[in-house]
Parts: C-alpha cells; sequence; structure tokens
C-alpha cells in the first residue's frame, strides 16, 4: 500500500510539527466539547482535594488529540508525564520498572493500550487500584510475593478499539470519553490557530477550503496545512487564500469531500465492475489490488461515516450520495 497524504496515522513529518503545535492547557484545546467540560471539572476536584486524577480513558479513531489531552492533564495538574505504548512493553518486569520510577501524582499515558499483552496487563490491575504491584522472588518452594507499594498516579489509556480491551482493565478506569469527528467549523479554527503559530498568512475561507477535506480530523487539517503553505510560499507570496488551497489540494488528489484517488478507485471499481454492489470483500480486494483487511481498517471506516457506501449481509453497496459525488448517473445501477 503506498503512503496516503489523508491517512490519519502518525507519520515522521507529523511528529515534527505536531509537538510545536499542541495545545498545552484545556482553555487552548479546540474542539471535544464534552470530553473538555467532564475533565475540567474531575482535575479542578482532584486538585482542590490534593489527590491524583482518577485513572482517564480515551478512545476513538487516530488523530483526534488523545495525546494531546493526556499532555493537557498533566499541565493542568503540575505533574510531570511519562508516555510508552502497548507494544513497546513486552514483560512484566518492565511495566514494573515504569510503574516504580514514577513520582507522586505522575500521569502515565499509555498509547494503543489495547495491545498490551496479557502478562503485563496484569500488572497494572493491582497498580490502579490499590498503588501496589505484587513481585515474585525466588523459584520453586522458596519463592514468595513482596508488594511494592507506589505514588498515586494517574494511568490515561489511549486506544482507536475499544472493544479490544478486557473487561477488568476498561473496568478500572474511573473517567472514559469517547473522541469524535471534529466539525468543519472547529477544524477551520483550529487551522488558523496552527497558521498562526507557524507564522503562515490565511484567510478565513482559505482556512474553510482546508477543513472540508481533513476527515474531521486536526492532525491532517495539520499535516494539509504544511504542504499547502509550501505551495503558497513558492508560487502566492506565502498567504493562503481559496484559490491556493483548492490549487495545492486538487494537486495533492484530495477533493472535495477528503476523499483521494485510492478512494475513488474502490468506489469505481464497484460501480463499473460490480454495479454498484453488493460486492464482497474479499472480491473488492482482489479486484483493488489491496488486502481486506487494509479495505476494512483504513478505506471502508470513512467512507461509511460519510454515507458513500453502506455494509449489508451481502456485501458493500455504494450509496447514491457516492455516484452524485463522482458524477456519474444512478442509472448504471
Amino acid at each position: 500500500m503506498s503512503r496516503r497524504i489523508i491517512t490519519t496515522e502518525n507519520l515522521e513529518e507529523d511528529i515534527k510539527i505536531e509537538n510545536h503545535l499542541r495545545p498545552q492547557l484545556l482553555e487552548d484545546y479546540i474542539g471535544q466539547e464534552k470530553a473538555k467540560e467532564t475533565l475540567k471539572i474531575y482535575i479542578e476536584a482532584a486538585k482542590a482535594r490534593g489527590e491524583a486524577l482518577d485513572h482517564v480513558l480515551f478512545y476513538g479513531p487516530p488523530g483526534l488529540g488523545k495525546t494531546t489531552l493526556a499532555g493537557i492533564i498533566a499541565n493542568e495538574m503540575n505533574v510531570n508525564l511519562k508516555i510508552t505504548s502497548g507494544p513497546a512493553i513486552e514483560k512484566p518486569g518492565e511495566m514494573a520498572a515504569i510503574l516504580n520510577n514514577l513520582q507522586e501524582g505522575d500521569v502515565l499515558f499509555v498509547d494503543e493500550i489495547h495491545r498490551l499483552n496479557r502478562q503485563v496487563e496484569e500488572v497494572l490491575y493491582p497498580a490502579m487500584e490499590d498503588y501496589a504491584i505484587d513481585i515474585m522472588i525466588g523459584k520453586g518452594a522458596s519463592a514468595r510475593s513482596i508488594r511494592l507499594d507506589l505514588p498515586k498516579f494517574t494511568l490515561v489509556g489511549a486506544t482507536t478499539r475499544a472493544g479490544m480491551l478486557t473487561a477488568p482493565l476498561r473496568d478500572r478506569f474511573g473517567v472514559v470519553n469517547r473522541m469524535e469527528y471534529y466539525t468543519v467549523e472547529e477544524l477551520k479554527t483550529i487551522i488558523i490557530r496552527s497558521a498562526h503559530v507557524l507564522e503562515v498568512g490565511i484567510d478565513e475561507r482559505g482556512a474553510y477550503a482546508l477543513a472540508r477535506r481533513s476527515r474531521g480530523t486536526p492532525r491532517l487539517a495539520n499535516r494539509l496545512l504544511k504542504r499547502v503553505r509550501d505551495f503558497a510560499q513558492v508560487k502566492y507570496e506565502g498567504h493562503i487564500t481559496e484559490e491556493v488551497a483548492n490549487y495545492a489540494l486538487d494537486l495533492l488528489d484530495v477533493d472535495k469531500e477528503g476523499l483521494d484517488q485510492t478512494d475513488r478507485d474502490l468506489l469505481l471499481i464497484m460501480i463499473e465492475k460490480f454495479q454498484g454492489g453488493p460486492v464482497g470483500l474479499d472480491t473488492l480486494a482482489a479486484s483493488l489490488g489491496e488486502d481486506a483487511g487494509t479495505i476494512e481498517d483504513v478505506y471502508e471506516p470513512y467512507l461509511l461515516k460519510n454515507g458513500f457506501i453502506q455494509r449489508t449481509p451481502r456485501g458493500r453497496v455504494v450509496t447514491d450520495h457516492a455516484y452524485r459525488h463522482l458524477g456519474i448517473s444512478c442509472e448504471n445501477e
């Protein structure tokens, strides 16, 4: 699979600019109003009592600000932030070492927490509940368990697949927030703020044109802003207008609904080869030359969310909205 500019996964180029663009406090964070409101109350209550914040779980698609919110929680609580990820911790001893090195009130952020292996996860249970870990010393008949007390800390977990979390782990989080896709207006505000940080000139209509094609995802909005900035700098005296944004994004193959060439190819194959469906996932994968898992996990979610395709018991079906977007008459069905 070739790399797509509209992927919501964290790319190398994103890491370079994201740290500059991340808001540091809740009042600067745009969007996710429901999560923000509840977090504000919990943080204020924990600070008033002088306690660590309850454990927090964020779940939702990639690129919506889960890591940013973890950093904001640490800043608001005036404590340190330690960052790790599920796949990086392979042994229970590694998790025990991380927990043992935390200081009072620290925030431990575990990205992709659903990918923790079972033995590592079981170290977290007593740590989250009793702020202690049990360590086995010795082997055989002389083996004994020692309980080490831990400082009061806050675990912030992030996952794109809440369904893959085990029930015992999920139940130990006191605050659970679903991350929603952003509206075009929220993305426009984010783009204007990011442009200000990057010292790029942009007008309202230029920001709106970028926001419309950003798939409801701030990470993608910032990446597209960075690309369009280059076009503006070379061809349009460094200022992003609607004309610049449309010209650059058309060249980058991102259309007004945020679809790229691969998305359009998928829809066109379904329409031209299978009369709009229903078509099975494996058949579609073979026709497109892609892995079935890639289609299901990478391409389909956005097309389903925005009503371009539907899933039926017999397979995938193209909707009228997709025909209209591609400028194809529905009589072809």
